[in-house]
Formats: structure tokens, C-alpha cells, sequence
């Protein structure tokens, strides 16, 4: 979530201007404001027009979620080389982005997952669903590109379920950087490196591949 910006708060739509001021209020505050009515009267706005944009604070912590991961990718495929870049490279500059927007809202960032999981210990936080259907669409379309370079090897019984594994991945990351106590988060960049190495060894051609090729090969072989 950017920090707001000079322009006059009325210049700002009032969706924006919800959005930030809840944003702002959890920074504060710690938790999300006790009423709808309360955060709009602050805003100067009717309360109807909260319910215009929004269906409550959870569908704001959704869309912010949302907003950091695109962010993330647009900010990434900015990079000049990003044409040239292979799925690894792509999925790896994706999370060294999208850490780095982390980093600037860290305390947002915790404070909504932690609530989250609150609410429905042991599963995926309900605060990443919209960020985690644009995540797996990115993932998708990335190891589409990788199997059209050989650089992921096509399985047809199982490539389908890759973009639920990556979220998994993700959802190491998200962990492993909010306990990262390191200058700078260090740790999470290294972890980053060896998780997608990992994944890229795991859904490129591998041993098992050979191993497949060469019974296919002696059973054609067989027939002949």
C-alpha cells in the first residue's frame, strides 16, 4: 500500500479515500476501526457510501492484499530484461518484488494475516483469497511460458495442481519473512533463492523424466 499522496484529500475518489484511511487507522491503532460508521464520519461521508465500494473491513484487507501482489508484478515486468527472463527468473524476481513492498508495510502486513488466522486457525488466511487467485493466474501463465522453452517439463496427469504447489511456496515465504529477524531480512532472500531452485528442479526435467522416457522407449521397443 503506498503511503498518500500531496494532492488534496478531496481530489482523491472515495473509494481511495476509505481505502487509505482504513489503512492508516490499522497502522494505528493495530486493529481495524470499531464501525463502518465511525471510520466514515471521521472521512466526512455518509456511511452508504463505505457500502458502495465495500462489503465490510475484510474486503479492504482483501483488496490491499491484491494491490501488493499487483504491484509486485507490474513492477517487476518493468525491468528492462524482463522479456528475456525464463520462468525461474520470473517467478523469482515476482517474490524479491513483491518482499520488497512487504517491507514497506510490514506492520500492516502482519497485523492482517495474524487476524486472519485468528479467525480460522490452521488455514490459508481468508485476507490472501484475492491476492492468491491473481498469484496462481501469474504462476499459471509463467510455467506455460516455461513449457514452451523445455525449461518445465510437460505432465500432463499433474502440471494442472503446480499453481496450488506454488502457493504453497508462497505461503513459506509470507512465513519465513515474518519471522526474519536479519539486517535487511537476509534470511528471506536466501530462502526465496533456495525454495525456487527447488520448485524448478522438482517441475523441470529431471531423473524421473529419463527414467519415464526409458520405459516408454523399451516398451515401444517391445511392440516393434
Amino acid at each position: 500500500m503506498k503511503q498518500p499522496t500531496t494532492a488534496a484529500p478531496e481530489a482523491a475518489t472515495p473509494k481511495a479515500r476509505i481505502k487509505q484511511a482504513y489503512f492508516d487507522y490499522v497502522l494505528k491503532k493495530g486493529s481495524p476501526p470499531q464501525s463502518v460508521y465511525k471510520l466514515t464520519q471521521k472521512l466526512g461521508l455518509p456511511e452508504q457510501e463505505f457500502y458502495r465500494v465495500y462489503a465490510n473491513f475484510d474486503a479492504i484487507d482483501r483488496e490491499i492484499w491484491a494491490d501488493f501482489g499487483r504491484e509486485a508484478r507490474e513492477t517487476a515486468a518493468r525491468e528492462p530484461v524482463w522479456e528475456q527472463y525464463g520462468a525461474r527468473e520470473k517467478l523469482l524476481g515476482f517474490y524479491y518484488t513483491l518482499i520488497e513492498i512487504l517491507k514497506r508495510n510490514r506492520s500492516y502486513a502482519l497485523q492482517s494475516v495474524r487476524r486472519s488466522l485468528h479467525r480460522m486457525p490452521g488455514l490459508t488466511p481468508r485476507v490472501l483469497d484475492d491476492f492468491r487467485q491473481d498469484f496462481e493466474e501469474f504462476v499459471a501463465e509463467t510455467l506455460r511460458e516455461g513449457r514452451r522453452t523445455d525449461e518445465v517439463a510437460s505432465r500432463k496427469l499433474i502440471q494442472d495442481g503446480y499453481p496450488r504447489f506454488f502457493w504453497q511456496q508462497l505461503l513459506f515465504v509470507l512465513g519465513f519473512f515474518a519471522k526474519d529477524d536479519t539486517v535487511d531480512f537476509e534470511r528471506t532472500d536466501a530462502a526465496i533463492e533456495k525454495a525456487v531452485t527447488l520448485s524448478f528442479d522438482l517441475v523441470g526435467r529431471n531423473t524421473l523424466d529419463s527414467a519415464f522416457d526409458f520405459v516408454r522407449f523399451l516398451l515401444h521397443s517391445r511392440r516393434r
